[in-house]
Order: C-alpha cells, then sequence, then structure tokens
C-alpha cells in the first residue's frame, strides 16, 4: 500500500506546480515503460543482401538468391536468450522490397524463390523460435520499396498498410515496429509520399501495445548515428511538430540528447552493428567488435538512459557466424561478472529529512520522492572502505524525468573528497566510471532539476579497469 501511495503521491507532485498550476510534462505509455525495461536486444538484417553481397539491394534481385541452406531461427534465439538479449528485430522488407515472408501484396517474397520449393516463411520461423524462448519479436518494415510497381503512386500506401496488415495479423505480437524513413526511388522513377498518420493509426489500431520506432517515433526515436552511441545529456522527451522520418527529421545533435521542454516521450534507441556491415559479408569474420567493445557501447547508450540495438547479421547457411556469437558470449559474460554485485545493496540512504532503503533494495519500481527543485542531498555510507570505479544512479521515469545536473563526491573514512563525478540527465540508468578509489561514503547532489527529484536506484561497483568508460 505504501508502494501504491508513494507513487500516486509522485504522479501528483509531477502533473502540479506549487501553485497548483499543472505542469504539462509527457509520461511513459506503459509499453514504452516495458521497452525501457529491456535495455538491449538483436537486430538481424537478412535477405537478398546476405547472398549478393550487398548493403543495399536494387530490388532486381533475382528471387533465387535468397537460398539459407540451413536456416535455423531457433539457434539465433538460443543465442540471443543466451547473450542476455531480450528479443530480436529482423529486416521482413529492406529497401530491396524483397518480402521474408510469402506477401499477398508482392511479387518478390520468399514465395517466388526455390529456398523450400517456395514454401518458406523467415517470419514465422522467427516469431515461433522467439516464442519458444520467451523474447520479444520485433519487425523492420521498410516503407521505400526498389521492387515494386506500384511504388511512386498512391495505391502503394494501401499495399504497404496491406503488408503491415498480413504482419501484425500472422506473425504476432510484435513488440517493435522499426520504420527508418528511407525515400528513393522505385522502379518508375518515383519517389513515394508516405502516409505516415495512416501507418501510425493501422498499427495503433491493429497492436496498440507496439511501440513504433522512427526519427520522430511516436514511441522509440533514432539516437542520431549508427555508432550505437547516445549523448551524455539525453533527455526522453522530443518535439516532433513540423518534422517527420526521413530527411525531414530534427537534427541529429538533437536526436541524440533529446530536448527539456520536449512535448513527447520518445526515447532513444542506439541502432549499431556488431560487424562493420549491417548484412553478413564473409571477409568481415575477422572485423567482429569484441566482447569489451560491445561493453563500451552498453555503457555509452543503456548507461545513457537509451536502450542499446545491437545488430548481427545471419550467414549464408541462416546461423549466426561462430565469431558474432563468440563476442556476444563475451559481452554477457562481462555484464554478469562487473555488475553483478551492487557494493551499496541494502545500505541506509540518508537525506536531510529522512534514511531509507528504498534506494538501495534492488527494486526500481520504488520511488525516492523530493520535493524541489534544487539542493537534493544524499549521503551513503559504507560498512567498510571499499574500492570503487563505477556509480550507476535511476530516476523512477513512470513519474518523467527530471535531473538536468547532478555531483556524486566519493570520500574517505575521515571525510576527505577522493573523487567528483558530475553529469547532467539520470533517465532509465545512468552509468559513471572513474579511475578505482578507496571510498567509505558516497554523497549525491541534485544541482538542478525541471521538477521534484524521483530517483528509484543507486548503485556501486568495482568492475575491470580496462572497461572503465574512456
Amino acid at each position: 500500500m505504501k508502494h501504491v501511495l508513494s507513487i500516486l503521491m509522485g504522479c501528483i507532485l509531477l502533473h502540479f506546480s506549487m501553485n497548483g498550476q499543472p505542469t504539462p510534462r509527457p509520461l511513459p505509455s506503459p509499453a514504452q515503460l516495458a521497452w525501457h525495461n529491456m535495455e538491449y536486444y538483436l537486430f538481424v538484417h537478412f535477405g537478398p543482401n546476405t547472398f549478393t553481397d550487398q548493403e543495399w539491394g536494387h530490388g532486381d534481385e533475382i528471387p533465387d538468391n535468397f537460398y539459407p541452406t540451413q536456416l535455423d531461427c531457433h539457434q539465433w534465439a538460443q543465442t540471443a536468450k543466451d547473450a542476455g538479449a531480450a528479443g530480436i528485430i529482423i529486416t521482413a522488407k529492406h529497401h530491396d522490397g524483397f518480402c521474408l515472408w510469402p506477401s499477398r501484396y508482392s511479387d518478390h517474397t520468399v514465395a517466388e524463390s526455390s529456398w523450400k520449393k517456395g514454401n518458406g516463411d523467415v517470419l514465422l520461423e522467427l516469431s515461433t523460435a522467439c516464442k519458444r524462448f520467451d523474447l520479444k519479436f520485433g519487425v523492420y518494415l521498410s516503407p521505400w520499396d526498389r521492387n515494386h510497381p506500384k511504388y511512386g503512386t498512391p495505391e502503394y500506401n494501401d499495399i504497404f498498410c496491406n503488408m503491415l496488415t498480413e504482419i501484425f495479423q500472422n506473425y504476432g505480437p510484435i513488440n517493435e515496429l522499426w520504420w527508418d524513413g528511407a525515400n528513393g526511388e522505385g522502379p518508375n522513377g518515383k519517389k513515394q509520399i508516405y502516409d505516415w498518420e495512416r501507418f501510425r493509426n493501422l498499427v495503433a489500431e491493429l497492436s496498440p501495445e507496439t511501440v513504433i520506432f522512427s526519427d520522430v517515433g511516436p514511441h522509440v526515436r533514432w539516437v542520431g548515428n549508427e555508432e550505437g552511441i547516445a549523448g551524455k545529456t539525453n533527455w526522453n522527451y522530443l518535439n516532433i511538430k513540423g518534422f517527420s522520418a526521413g530527411a525531414q527529421a530534427p537534427a541529429q545533435a538533437v536526436l541524440n540528447s533529446g530536448e527539456e521542454d520536449g512535448a513527447h516521450w520518445i526515447p532513444a534507441e542506439c541502432d549499431v552493428s556488431i560487424r562493420p556491415g549491417w548484412f553478413y559479408h564473409q571477409q568481415q569474420d575477422t572485423l567482429v567488435k569484441s566482447g569489451a567493445k560491445l561493453f563500451e557501447l552498453y555503457l555509452k547508450s543503456v548507461g545513457r538512459g537509451a536502450n542499446l540495438l545491437l545488430n548481427v547479421p545471419p550467414d549464408r547457411r541462416g546461423f549466426f557466424a561462430k565469431p558474432d556469437s563468440i563476442s556476444l558470449m563475451d559481452f554477457k559474460n562481462l555484464l554478469d561478472e562487473n555488475f553483478n554485485k551492487n557494493l551499496l545493496k541494502g545500505l541506509i540512504v540518508s537525506s536531510k529529512t529522512r534514511k531509507t532503503t528504498v534506494l538501495t533494495d534492488g527494486n526500481a519500481d520504488n520511488a525516492f520522492l523530493y520535493k524541489g527543485k534544487k539542493d537534493a542531498f544524499l549521503k551513503i555510507s559504507l560498512k567498510q572502505a571499499t574500492q570503487i570505479n563505477t556509480i550507476v544512479l535511476q530516476e523512477c521515469i513512470r513519474l518523467g524525468q527530471t535531473v538536468k545536473k547532478f555531483e556524486v563526491t566519493l570520500e574517505t573514512g575521515n571525510g576527505t573528497t577522493v573523487q567528483t563525478v558530475s553529469g547532467t540527465t539520470i533517465g532509465r540508468k545512468r552509468i559513471l566510471t572513474f579511475p578505482t578509489a578507496l571510498v567509505s561514503s558516497i554523497t549525491i547532489k541534485i544541482k538542478e532539476t525541471t521538477g521534484n527529484v524521483n530517483l528509484s536506484e543507486i548503485g556501486a561497483y568495482k568492475i575491470s579497469d580496462n572497461l572503465i568508460e574512456k
């Protein structure tokens, strides 16, 4: 009951200022909160490009080019699960227009290939595998189609809606739908005028719990680069009025940092490939990012309040290649080894007016509410001097995001400061790394906020020194 009351009080404090007037700050939906909690999941680029050694196909590929000799979506799902990923998003249709399912609305699909004698269905196999391994299933569906003869005409918007309907009705539930906004020419030399509002409304009707990714959301935004790195300042808010996906998107710097005064809750997703390319190329087998590099990207994405979407492209057999799988397992081991023990677990946190263990109980749903816009002061004394080089802070984002400037001071037993680390935003999770120090107490000062402070968790760790963020 106390937990429920604290959440309700937090919402009241968030929505009303001191003079009783409403404060128009957006909050995440339940579906967005569930998305935030996924933290990291896999992207799978797979299609004719896998077999033609291309990154962007031209739409004139022979369907028989697509011929995975041993397609095993269960191997993908098993690997993703073992690697700690929360789901898989697949390129159901890339810009070449080739559909990985037997769509009734295209002649450029798996049904036209000789793979499985035209009876193959990658979406069916992967959605089934994801259910078996309790993974979220997502779909990338490019609106650009370099093959379809109707692309560049009003009829194509009908066709795209029909494809959306096929996918949601036959392969759901779909956790995330991915649109990148690419808009080039089709086979007739024309570009398409996408009816984004119609597309969004259709998805909302077919699957209200699906989160939609694009440059402007409406639920998840691009982070502004393909390097897997969120801004050190990263607001979950964004203004989208007058903008659209693709060429009419907000500036990449804005997408990278979000906007403090944004009118919509549209958090950032950091997409990056484990290889130099997005599709599989054998010559890149020696260029796979190491587990340590993936750990670094985790710190710069999840550790800055965003989610990490890591691309792992299957090879021509239809398997995740061995170098990629090894790297994923190394990454998972590094996460487990370095974040397995919160050195503050269960310790008392003291503020100016009270003491609590809510911030060290391991439950990010519990909020420590601090009414006021400045000088929130928290102190934690360790039972003994401990080596620390990482601090993790979390806001209870169901109540919004308010912290815009904070400072963490690490002290010895006699009160001498050994390290001071400062930051801007926190959001769902902020991971700060610094040179290892022997610490007896930690003081956290919230220097500036946009509203009441709603912290949910504080953690301290000693990670391997070679993993500290550079």
